[in-house]
């Protein structure tokens, strides 16, 4: 793999919110590449930091330090003014589509938004581009006229999904886009995201706390924690082997489609810590059923255990870790 086979290089990101006792630590030192026309999935518990990521890749949220490469350029070294040529070529599809989407503005206007900002229509190209949009996410070009309230929540996320597309973005950040959806039409909405992927040649950072959605669509899976990556790598490795206790964990509480099948369970204790006070060493082990005292004392490195796949746990090679993974 060459540095052109990457469009989006993460190095050591990380995003620190100032509070009157100190900071909260919700990025830490976050490092992970996203190849071209791949979808990377970016996995973890609520207060894992993924969606906060997630935001500072587009610099919605801007980094406390780190590196964004974008195409063979540092976001970071951007003006505001110099960023707006990247925003076209950046977008995201937000969790909620209930409020992700003005009340007051009728879906036409929401997804010709974009196209005005960038001037890439106007008249009747652009109401062709806004109808052909509407159909390739499954809806009828009428429903343009309509308001937002007018729709189903998977119908609300399909115009996010149109609204992202209309400038024709590179790269797009997917932050739980089926978490807040019916069972029922989750799927169908997955199945949409892939097929555009697909025909378009997208890229895509999918963030997600549902691991058997990631393994179904992403190409790669990183595995966060307190803001932390626990482990990276091609999704078939990963979840074929996990190595890491927490991706262990995590995997070992997905449903899976068999009910005769048989998991061995990951029981995790009490609650993930907090951000302004995350434990010595590896932030996992006050809940890591193999911590050891070694683990207080050492910042795990994210070190390869095999082409692409990286852990951080310096018990990665210990044999009860390696056949908890192989139960799984």
């Amino acid at each position: 793999m060459t540095a052109s086979d990457i469009l989006l290089r993460v190095e050591n990101l990380s995003k620190h919110f100032p509070t009157k006792t100190g900071s909260v630590k919700a990025v830490d030192g976050v490092t992970f590449d996203i190849k071209r026309g791949t979808i990377v999935g970016l996995v973890g518990e609520s207060g894992s930091g993924k969606t906060t990521a997630g935001r500072c890749t587009l610099r919605l949220i801007e980094p406390s330090g780190g590196r964004l490469i974008f195409d063979g350029k540092d976001l970071l070294s951007l003006s505001e003014r110099e960023m707006r040529s990247y925003r076209r070529r950046m977008q995201i599809v937000f969790q909620d589509p209930y409020s992700s989407l003005n009340p007051r503005m009728r879906v036409e206007d929401i997804i010709g938004e974009a196209i005005d900002t960038h001037n890439l229509a106007r008249g009747a190209a652009k109401r062709e581009r806004i109808a052909e949009l509407l159909t390739r996410v499954g809806l009828d070009p009428e429903h343009g006229r309509r308001y937002p309230h007018e729709f189903s929540g998977g119908q609300r996320q399909r115009i996010g999904i149109a609204r992202a597309l209309a400038v024709e973005p590179e790269f797009i950040v997917a932050d739980e886009p089926v978490s807040a959806l019916d069972v029922s039409v989750q799927a169908q909405v997955l199945n949409l995201i892939q097929d555009l992927q697909q025909s378009y040649g997208l890229t895509m950072l999918f963030i997600a706390h549902d691991l058997s959605v990631v393994e179904y669509l992403c190409d790669e899976v990183v595995v966060m924690y307190l803001g932390r990556v626990m482990e990276r790598g091609p999704s078939r490795s990963v979840y074929a082997m996990p190595r890491h206790p927490y991706t262990q964990a995590l995997l070992s509480a997905a449903p899976v489609p068999n009910p005769k099948a048989h998991r061995q369970r990951v029981i995790l204790q009490g609650d993930i810590p907090s951000p302004m006070n995350p434990p010595s060493g590896c932030v996992f082990r006050t809940r890591c059923p193999y911590a050891i005292d070694a683990c207080a004392e050492v910042v795990p490195p994210l070190d390869p255990i095999a082409p692409d796949h990286h852990v951080a746990c310096i018990r990665r090679d210990d044999p009860v870790v390696l056949s908890q993974g192989k139960r799984l």
